[in-house]
C-alpha cells in the first residue's frame, strides 16, 4: 500500500461522479495531455462493452503520451495516481494475499458495494478502509458509518480494474463459503479426533455441492495467478488454513471453516481420482486443468492424515518447465558445457543432488526433453510420475504390487533403452541395478539427496556400492539449489558487506564487487523485493585422477579438494557470481547453500 495515510471520510465533500470529460479537462489543466488528445478521445464512441467502465479505464485505452515525460504512457495505474493527487486520497494497491476476505465482505453487502463502486479492503478495531474509483462520491458514507459501530471510514483510491475484479472475487468466495457452511450446521470433519462424538449429527457439506465446486475453482485459478508452486490445505480444530508457496516461501491465503475445508479436500480427491472414503492413510493423485490463459497445468496431489483431518498438498507443474533453456535455469556457459558433455555420453551414470524443492525435477525433465529425439529410446521409472511427457516411456513405482525402483530398472533393461532415468537412488539394490545398466551400455540419469556434489560418491559407498564400480560408471555429479532472484522492476544498488562476500567465496580469494543489488519491493513483486527463482550449481566431472581416488576409497575431503583443484565451483561460488551480476543477494545464497568445510 502507499506509504501515505488513508484519507478520512468527509461528509461535507460534494458528491460528484467523475466522467470522461472531467478526466480529460483535468489532464489538460495539469498539462498531462494536449488539447489535441482531448479532442481525439472525446470524438471516440464507447463500445457496448465499455459503457460500464470507469472513465479512467476508457481514457487509458488510448495509451496517450504523458506530457510530463514523453517516454511514459498514461496507463491505468498512472491515471489512478493522478486522480489520487487530485482528490487528496492515497492510492491503495490491493494484495489479495493480505486481505481478510471474511472481515471485509461483512462490512457491506455486495449490492451496496457494487451500486456505490466501493470495496472494504482493510478492517481493524478503530477503522475500515474503503477503496473506490470515484473519490468524489460521498453520499454512501454517512449511512455506512452508522452500521460500523463507531469505526471510522478511511478512504483510498484503487485501480478501477482491480476494484471490479476483487469485488467480484471476494464476494463470490465469501458467498460460496457461507453457502457451504450453512449446509453443515457447525459439524467439523469426521476424522477430527475431537469431533468423533458428534457422528450422529448432520454431516459435512457435500463435495459436489456447487459452493464447494466454486471454492475449488477459485483456489486453483488463484494459485496460478499468484505463481504458486504448491498449495497447502491444513486442517485445524475449528478452521482450516490455505497457504501458497511462492518463490520458495509459504504465504497465508485464506481461512475456511473446518467442515468446508474437509469438503474442499474431498472435492479435490474426487477430481484427482483418489479414494474419497479412505481418510486413514496417505494417498497420491494427480489432475490436469487449464490456467486463465488457456495453458495446461498439471498438479500432483498428496494427502496425509493428521489429528484434525486430512492435510493436502498440491504441487503445481508448469509444462513449460520441459523446454527451459540453460539461461532460464541459471547455468553459465561453462557449467552448461560440462553438463552437456556428461549427458551426451553413450553410457555411464550422471547424478543430480539436492534437497526437496531444489529444482532437480526441472533439470531432469529439461535434459531428457532435449535428449529424447526419434533416434533414441528414453525410459523413466519414477515415484510418482511428476509430469506426463509423450516423448518418454514413463513407469511409476507401485509398492502395493512390489514394483520398486530396482524392479523397474530391471524391467526397463529388457525394453531396449538408450537412456534410463531413475527417479531416485534410495537403496543398494537400486544403485546396483543402475550400475548394471551403465555397465551394459546405457546412460543412466538419477538423483540423490546430498548436500554437495562430492558427497554423492560417499553416499553411494554408504549404501554399500563397491568403490571400483562407482569409479567405473560414474560420469559426474551436479548439486543444485534455487535462490530467489531480485525483482527487476525495483532492485537498487548497494554496497556489499565484506563479511558476507568472504562467506560466499571462502576458502578462496576473489575480487569483491564495488556494488551489488538489493531488494526494495514494488507492486510487481508484492513488496517482497524478489520475483522468481534461478538455480545455482556445483558440477563435479570425474577425471581419471578422481576415478583413481574413488577406486581406492578416498575420503570425502580428499575427493572435494581434488575436484576443486580441477575447476569445480562450489554452490556458494556459483551464487557469488549471481550476486556480482545483480541477480540475487548474499543473504539468499547463504540461506540455501551449504558452507564448504574441511578445506585448509
Amino acid at each position: 500500500m502507499s506509504s501515505a495515510k488513508p484519507g478520512k471520510a468527509n461528509f461535507s465533500m460534494p458528491s460528484i461522479r467523475i466522467d470522461v470529460r472531467w478526466v480529460l479537462d483535468g489532464l489538460v489543466e495539469d498539462a498531462r495531455i494536449t488539447e489535441r488528445d482531448l479532442n481525439f478521445v472525446t470524438g471516440q464512441r464507447r463500445e457496448k462493452t465499455e459503457l460500464n467502465w470507469n472513465p479512467l479505464q476508457f481514457v487509458a485505452k488510448f495509451n496517450l503520451t504523458d506530457q510530463h515525460d514523453e517516454h511514459q504512457k498514461l496507463t491505468l495505474d498512472k491515471l489512478t495516481e493522478w486522480l489520487s493527487k487530485r482528490a487528496g486520497q492515497p492510492v491503495y494497491h490491493v494484495d489479495p494475499l493480505k486481505v481478510d476476505v471474511t472481515a471485509t465482505t461483512s462490512v457491506m453487502s455486495f449490492n451496496f458495494a457494487e451500486r456505490h463502486e466501493i470495496l472494504a479492503v482493510a478492517v481493524d478495531k478503530e477503522s475500515v478502509t474503503i477503496a473506490s474509483g470515484q473519490p468524489f462520491l460521498s453520499d454512501w458514507e454517512h449511512g455506512l458509518e452508522q452500521t460500523l459501530r463507531g469505526k471510522k471510514i478511511k478512504r483510498v483510491i484503487v485501480n478501477p480494474a482491480d476494484l471490479r475484479r476483487y469485488t467480484l472475487e471476494f464476494y463470490n468466495l465469501a458467498r460460496s463459503v457461507k453457502g457451504a457452511t450453512g449446509k453443515d450446521a457447525g459439524q467439523s470433519n469426521v476424522t477430527n479426533f475431537e469431533q468423533l462424538l458428534q457422528l450422529g449429527e448432520l454431516g459435512s457439506p457435500d463435495a459436489n455441492d456447487q459452493h464447494i465446486v466454486k471454492i475449488v475453482d477459485w483456489l486453483l485459478q488463484y494459485a496460478f495467478d499468484q505463481r504458486a508452486s504448491d498449495i497447502h490445505l491444513e486442517p485445524r480444530r475449528e478452521h482450516g488454513y490455505i497457504r501458497f508457496r511462492i518463490d520458495g516461501v509459504l504465504h497465508d491465503v485464506y481461512e475456511l471453516p473446518a467442515a468446508v475445508m474437509a469438503a474442499v479436500t474431498s472435492r479435490i480427491k474426487i477430481i484427482g481420482r483418489m479414494d474419497v472414503a479412505e481418510k486413514r492413510r496417505p494417498q497420491d493423485g494427480r489432475l490436469k486443468t487449464k490456467s486463465g490463459d488457456g495453458g495446461e497445468v498439471e498438479l500432483r496431489l498428496s494427502t496425509l492424515p493428521t489429528a484434525f483431518g486430512e492435510k493436502m498438498v498440491m504441487r503445481i507443474f508448469d509444462p513449460e518447465v520441459l523446454v527451459r533453456s540453460a539461461a532460464q535455469m541459471g547455468l553459465t556457459d561453462e557449467d552448461y558445457e560440462k553438463w552437456q558433455n556428461m549427458v551426451n555420453q553413450p553410457n555411464g551414470i550422471v547424478l543430480v543432488t539436492g534437497p526437496t524443492g531444489s529444482g532437480k525435477t526441472t533439470t531432469l525433465y529439461s535434459t531428457l526433453k532435449q535428449l529424447a529425439t526419434r533416434e533414441v529410446n528414453v525410459c523413466t521409472i519414477e515415484d510418482p510420475i511428476e509430469m506426463v511427457e509423450p516423448a518418454f516411456n514413463q513407469m511409476q513405482v507401485m509398492d502395493n504390487i512390489d514394483l520398486t525402483f530396482a524392479d523397474g530398472v530391471r524391467a526397463l533393461l529388457r525394453q531396449d533403452p538408450d537412456i534410463i532415468m531413475v527417479g531416485e537412488i534410495r537403496d543398494l539394490e537400486t544403485a546396483n541395478m543402475a550400475i548394471q545398466a551403465a555397465l551394459t551400455g546405457h546412460l543412466v540419469i538419477s538423483t540423490l539427496h546430498t548436500n554437495d556434489a562430492p558427497s554423492a560418491v560417499v553416499r553411494l559407498m554408504d549404501l554399500g556400492v563397491a568403490p571400483y564400480l562407482i569409479s567405473a560408471t560414474l560420469l559426474g555429479v551436479m548439486a543444485q539449489r534455487l535462490v530467489r532472484t531480485l525483482c527487476p522492476h525495483c532492485k537498487r544498488d548497494t554496497h556489499i558487506d565484506p563479511e558476507a562476500w568472504e562467506a560466499l567465496i571462502s576458502p578462496f580469494k576473489g575480487k569483491m564487487p564495488e556494488k551489488i543489488k538489493m531488494p526494495v519491493g514494488c507492486l510487481e513483486c508484492r513488496k517482497t523485493g524478489y520475483l522468481g527463482r534461478v538455480g545455482i550449481y556445483e558440477i563435479m566431472v570425474l577425471s581419471q585422477e578422481l576415478k583413481d581416488m574413488i577406486a581406492h576409497s578416498a575420503e570425502l575431503n580428499t575427493i572435494r579438494k581434488q575436484a576443486l583443484k580441477e575447476g569445480m565451483r562450489t554452490l556458494r561460488l556459483s551464487g557469488a557470481h549471481k550476486v556480482a551480476t545483480g541477480l540475487t543477494t548474499p543473504e539468499e545464497v547463504l540461506r540455501v547453500a551449504p558452507a564448504t568445510t574441511g578445506l585448509s
